[in-house]
């Protein structure tokens, strides 16, 4: 299924074009929890994220039909996620936030989550990414693992929001 994938990137100036295609994947993806007031809150990130300067943003298409997306941006230095979980800091601290990898369903389990992530990363020149999964989910974080990513604390950035397992991983991928 993964072979007939296109993936198209896009920047903070294509958010307007993208905008309506992040929230009709998440509505998908979350159409069985969006009486959850936090996924409800999904176009207030969309609308955060992309509106940085450096935000990069990788969808996945098969025809017409976008399956999945990954999207993230630079942090501000010395503002890291991971910064209070690890002391001392690595030496090299330039880092992407990963905010987000959403792959419809039919999708899952094809090889698509990791093309789109290893897409998003690619380019990248920070030193280090981070990513927050939700704690209840460890087939999630298992997988980031399996990507070389490693558990370095927890947060729970928003009163309701879940708890996250924050995670880190050096750049470039291996």
């Amino acid at each position: 299924m993964t072979s007939t994938l296109e993936l198209r990137q896009y920047t903070h100036d294509d958010l307007s074009e993208i905008r309506q295609t992040l929230l009709d994947v998440h509505d998908d993806v979350y159409a069985a929890q969006m009486d959850d007031e936090f996924n409800q809150k999904f176009p207030w990130f969309v609308d955060h994220w992309g509106g940085h300067p450096q935000f990069s943003c990788m969808i996945a298409y098969e025809g017409d039909k976008a399956v999945g997306f990954a999207y993230g941006a630079p942090g501000t230095e010395g503002r890291e996620w991971w910064r209070e979980h690890l002391d001392p800091a690595p030496e090299k601290t330039r880092t992407f936030h990963f905010s987000e990898l959403m792959v419809r369903e039919r999708w899952r389990k094809t090889g698509t989550a990791e093309k789109l992530h290893r897409a998003l990363m690619a380019p990248r020149d920070e030193d280090l990414a981070a990513l927050l999964v939700d704690v209840t989910h460890p087939r999630v974080q298992a997988l980031y693992e399996s990507w070389g990513y490693r558990k370095v604390g927890e947060r729970h950035p928003f009163p309701d929001s879940p708890v996250f397992a924050l995670m880190l991983v050096d750049l470039p991928l291996p």
